[in-house]
């Protein structure tokens, strides 16, 4: 008698703990008055255009804009200046400027500073990245290099250092991968929305959309002024031989959806999965 009272007990706690659960279950059941309803947002998207990726996935996808493919620098003013061997080029004499003007990008680029370590700090493999000629992603030899942090290999000049140093030995191909977000201005030169920065060094992560607080230059605090949407690119030459290649921009255009004309549906009345 005892056991089957036993028996009878864990029956009684088995259901109480089961049947809460099975309840809602039951009531979303396919066929049941209640159903999962599907959400609708209501916008009209276009379609995405196709790009074909690069083989691998430093090559320039088939939308990519290529500024240097290793055999000519025609794109960039002064890049007479440079020396090109082997499919990279020198830094020699001056920067070089991109003929064509960017506002919102994907930029890769490929770099190697000396492989004979000459001066340090800042004097050693010294180039730089500037986005709208004016915001620097700054280029140095910052392996077991020290120097002040928000000057070092992927910093953002003089404003943020990278979360990490992922730099390559001296000498090494090293890669950026740099998503950027150009600022907007109101008409009386009012920032309204600032410049943004993700870069990735050696598929490392070292920014993620940081926010400018405005042209990096060297001698003075972060200001903005106002400027056109689109601007050159420009690589600076800081008087070491710093090499290049494989260069190329995407131009980020985010697709745009519209709402329909006329009455929307409300979401209750939208078709079921």
């Amino acid at each position: 008698m005892t056991r089957w009272m036993d028996g009878c007990r864990r029956r009684m706690w088995l259901s109480m703990l089961v049947v809460p659960l099975l309840v809602p279950l039951l009531a979303v059941w396919p066929g049941e008055a209640v159903q999962l309803r599907e959400y609708k947002s209501g916008i009209v998207w276009p379609e995405p255009p196709v790009v074909t990726p690069g083989t691998a996935n430093s090559d320039p996808p088939s939308d990519a804009i290529v500024l240097f493919d290793g055999k000519d620098l025609s794109k960039w003013h002064g890049g007479e200046n440079w020396e090109i061997r082997d499919g990279y080029a020198i830094a020699r004499k001056t920067g070089i400027t991109s003929k064509d003007s960017f506002g919102d990008i994907q930029l890769h680029v490929e770099f190697a500073t000396p492989e004979k370590i000459e001066g340090r700090g800042q004097g050693r493999g010294n180039s730089g990245i500037y986005l709208m000629r004016r915001y620097e992603v700054q280029i140095l030899d910052s392996y077991n290099n020290p120097t002040y942090f928000d000057g070092m290999c992927a910093a953002i000049y003089k404003q943020q250092p990278p979360m990490v140093n992922a730099s390559r030995k001296p000498g090494e191909w090293q890669t950026y991968d740099i998503i950027f977000t150009a600022p907007r201005f109101a008409e009386d030169g009012k920032v309204l929305k600032p410049a943004a920065v993700t870069v990735i060094h050696n598929g490392v992560c070292v920014h993620n959309h940081f926010e400018l607080l405005g042209g990096t230059a060297w001698d003075r605090p972060p200001q903005y002024t106002k400027h056109p949407d689109r601007e050159p690119i420009h690589i600076q030459y800081h008087g070491n031989p710093v090499r290049f290649r494989n260069i190329w921009v995407r131009e980020l255009k985010p697709i745009v959806g519209k709402k329909p004309q006329g009455k929307e549906k409300p979401a209750s009345e939208a078709g079921a999965r």
